[in-house]
């Protein structure tokens, strides 16, 4: 029973077979094939507006390229503190901007909170040489600790950033999670609440190594740049018709939603039955396909012996993070042990 991580998963079949179907002849390297113009149209078509894209092969590259397009290297990104980019990806976003500072947020939910964001806009301000104005707000969603902003939340703060003279970064590792969550449209979770970029994940939800870097409205000039600190990073895959391959196939028939539901609904069926042992309480909301709780010694003990893999997170909560491929059948199995071992 794995809930270590939703990038333990296998990768869809649908996805590795599309995979199998692009290796069949030669292609145009860097992006000029058919398959990768069949994702730029598809993407538009989901988002409905104009976009550009570029594929790359981790979550990592794809935040860490879009913010160095949008932070220069004297400037500051905005981020919560316990954002992905801070905790978890060694500095790559200070080392692709060449210097920009990550300047951290309070919130108790893994959402920015409102009232630290206006401060910090308040008191920019870029012509005090001794200071790192901030360029860029980034948000998460799913959020770090699991929670998914609603399309308000993050027009709220998108609009707060965008007057005061910012780019808006949504690193959407999980966003598929976080559309379900909300019953809402790509489009009103991203550009029309005032997203500049997206980094649109697909690896932890399916795919082999893809995500898509979307640039919106005035973000969409940025696209020179983007390629060429891909190219210099060494992110600007030759054969990018692989993951083209993978994005199609993700996007096809709405399995990105299909996939990001079933996971989300296992992990509520987990929540279920995790709170449902006494001492055990949640850390965070269940909005999407991740757990955060409190466990006795006792219940903690219980799923060690069962085999259950899961993580300790900071704040002295555990983290248990369900898939696409997570069987119903191992959360009953799960249940009905820690039943019987209670008894």
């Amino acid at each position: 029973m794995d809930f270590s991580s939703d990038t333990a998963a296998p990768v869809h079949p649908r996805i590795l077979e599309a995979m199998v179907r692009a290796s069949v002849d030669t292609a145009p390297s860097y992006g000029a094939d058919d398959l990768t113009a069949q994702v730029e149209a598809r993407l538009r078509e989901v988002f409905e507006t104009d976009l550009e894209v570029l594929l790359v092969s981790s979550g990592t590259a794809a935040n860490a390229l879009a913010l160095a397009c949008l932070c220069p290297p004297t400037g500051s990104i905005l981020c919560h503190r316990e954002a992905h980019i801070e905790r978890d990806e060694r500095g790559a976003p200070e080392f692709f901007t060449g210097g920009g500072k990550l300047a951290l947020l309070p919130g108790n939910t893994g959402r920015i909170d409102m009232a630290a964001l206006e401060a910090a806009l308040a008191a920019r301000d870029p012509d005090f040489v001794h200071e790192t104005p901030a360029a860029v707000l980034s948000l998460t969603n799913l959020t770090e600790c699991g929670t998914a902003y609603a399309a308000k939340g993050i027009k709220d703060r998108a609009d707060l950033a965008r007057k005061a003279g910012l780019f808006v970064h949504l690193d959407g590792a999980r966003f598929a999670n976080a559309l379900v969550a909300n019953n809402s449209s790509p489009a009103r979770m991203s550009w029309k609440a005032g997203v500049d970029v997206l980094t649109l994940g697909a690896t932890k939800n399916g795919a082999m190594a893809c995500e898509a870097i979307l640039l919106f409205g005035r973000a969409r000039r940025l696209k020179p740049q983007l390629l060429a600190r891909a190219k210099r990073a060494g992110h600007l895959p030759p054969k990018m018709r692989f993951l083209a391959a993978q994005m199609l196939a993700y996007l096809k028939d709405d399995l990105w939603l299909d996939l990001a539901r079933t996971a989300n609904d296992r992990a509520k069926a987990l929540a279920r039955s995790l709170t449902a042992r006494e001492g055990a309480r949640l850390a965070y909301a269940v909005d999407g396909n991740e757990v955060f709780i409190h466990l006795p010694d006792t219940l903690k003990d219980q799923l060690d012996q069962l085999g259950a893999r899961y993580y300790p997170w900071p704040g002295g909560s555990y983290r248990f993070v369900c898939s696409w491929t997570t069987p119903a059948a191992d959360i009953a199995h799960l249940d009905l042990a820690m039943k019987e071992g209670a008894t």
